[in-house]
């Protein structure tokens, strides 16, 4: 029904529904998963390859691009699930790809397709070893649900209580918990809040039980540091109180203050935020614009009436623009000025930016968005300063440059289910075509707009299977890619006596 509702909003307007009037594509991938996995959100593995979990909560897949580097031809593989004995499948989870490649999910507003739990579970994917392993709570969290969660520009995740102000540091490296501050969130919880990470390591969030209010968290590595501090009232709130009664859970019952969109840095220093509403024509879902070198809100352009951005997914774009799907199924693109409809998925759909520059959209099949503007944004285009002369199938290198990272969190969603891709991968493309990713790990920054005077770096591994001769060498982030130069991959016996000479342009 309410797709029929905006259908006709926008017809009236006279842009087709359905269609798109800047010449986007959206395309089903030739080989559909083996199992259903929408509307789930895909994780963008450091290999290049997606991780993806079906609808028995427990399974995982993996995607995997082809020979050309392109993921609409490509293969479905079964990898490790959950273990049953743990009694652990979540839905509406806090999330990350961490910067070792691991990928750690956190709570779970629901359990193995139950009832509302709030469980604290939580586990840990190692894409090398294909295994999961069990991650205690922080210490006195009998529940985590739908949290809040970001990774830090150190590489350390942070989960925000659901039911209250507390924050937890979880340190990949030890798999420890620390508690940390949370002056100056008043009587608020973190309840459906998502977390917007910010280049100078702070971050915001909409404050959904205090709308039209917003915050900012000033971060400290160390125990009940960090603090909360009000960065004012949008013009128009972008949550809204569906006034939903009390649910029941095992400890005992939870009060939803409402929803909200996404926010989600563009390029240079601006903020695009979006809204929800109940869609009735009298309340628009709005949008707001933060300029973050003022700290000041701005009025962005509402979602026509009958749609709108609550607990929804949206991600960045190569080319800067925002992609938001909303709660019909109508994909939108924010240009930093005009909110403009292009496709529908049909129902609101989980994505992420892959290596190609296009968007995964996961919902009730799985498919290929390619916008209009395919150039990549110039501020986020990375530079690579500094790597090996040559490669030796099966080593381990570092590779330095600037911007690696990319620009932004590129993913975003209301609250839980969060899935930045802010890390860059390495990509090597033979005289033939073929395309191999080298799996990136253990980043220097996990960071965004790291800039161009500040240098950072990844480990990569090179295949062990990779066929001695010249390669094309870039790193990507968000879907951009970097400058590229020549690199020769080596046989392990291979012996040169002049390392200069081993590369020639391709």
């Amino acid at each position: 029904m309410k797709a029929r509702c905006l259908a006709f909003v926008l017809l009236a307007a006279g842009i087709p529904f359905g269609r798109t009037a800047i010449g986007a594509t959206l395309e089903p991938l030739t080989h559909q998963p083996p199992a259903y996995v929408g509307p789930n959100q895909p994780f963008l593995l450091t290999d290049g390859s997606v991780l993806f979990q079906d609808d028995s909560f427990t399974g995982f897949w993996k995607l995997t691009p082809d020979a050309a580097g392109g993921y609409l031809d490509g293969t479905w593989t079964k990898v490790a699930s959950l273990p049953s004995a743990w009694n652990y499948g979540p839905y509406a989870y806090a999330s990350a790809v961490l910067a070792d490649g691991r990928v750690l999910i956190e709570g779970g507003e629901y359990n193995l397709g139950g009832p509302f739990s709030l469980t604290n579970q939580g586990a840990i994917y190692d894409p090398v070893a294909d295994s999961w392993t069990e991650v205690a709570p922080p210490p006195g969290w009998d529940y985590i649900g739908d949290a809040s969660s970001i990774v830090m520009p150190n590489g350390k995740f942070l989960l925000g209580n659901k039911l209250d102000q507390r924050i937890a540091e979880l340190d990949p490296a030890t798999m420890t918990w620390t508690a940390l501050g949370s002056a100056g969130a008043d009587e608020d919880f973190n309840a459906e809040e998502g977390w917007t990470l910010l280049p100078d390591g702070t971050f915001i969030t909409v404050d959904v039980f205090a709308a039209p209010m917003t915050k900012r968290y000033t971060y400290t590595d160390a125990e009940n540091a960090g603090s909360w501090t009000s960065l004012g009232a949008t013009q128009g709130s972008l949550a809204w109180d569906y006034n939903k009664p009390p649910i029941i859970f095992p400890g005992g019952s939870y009060v939803p203050p409402g929803e909200t969109g996404q926010c989600m840095l563009m390029p240079g220093t601006t903020v695009f935020c979006t809204g929800a509403s109940d869609d009735q024509p009298a309340h628009p879902a709005h949008t707001a614009i933060l300029d973050t070198t003022t700290m000041t809100w701005g009025t962005g352009p509402d979602f026509p009436p009958g749609d709108d951005a609550g607990d929804t997914s949206a991600v960045l774009l190569p080319n800067g623009n925002v992609l938001v799907s909303a709660t019909s199924g109508q994909l939108y693109e924010f240009d930093g000025g005009t909110l403009a409809p292009t496709l529908s998925a049909g129902t609101p759909a989980r994505l992420i930016v892959l290596p190609s520059g296009e968007v995964l959209v996961n919902g009730f099949d799985v498919e290929l968005y390619t916008p209009d503007d395919t150039n990549p944004h110039p501020l986020a285009i990375a530079q690579i300063i500094d790597l090996p002369f040559f490669l030796i199938p099966g080593n381990t290198y570092r590779l330095s440059g600037f911007q690696l990272n990319g620009i932004s969190q590129a993913q975003a969603f209301g609250d839980e289910i969060q899935a930045p891709t802010n890390y860059p991968l390495v990509r090597l493309t033979g005289s033939g075509g073929d395309v191999h990713y080298a799996r990136t790990h253990d980043h220097s920054s996990m960071g965004v707009q790291t800039g161009f005077s500040n240098t950072v770096w990844t480990w990569f591994d090179v295949p062990a299977d990779m066929q001695a001769g010249t390669y094309r060498i870039e790193t990507v982030a968000n879907g951009v890619p970097s400058n590229h130069t020549c690199i020769r991959v080596l046989s392990a016996d291979a012996i040169f006596a002049d390392p200069f000479e081993l590369c020639a342009p391709l």
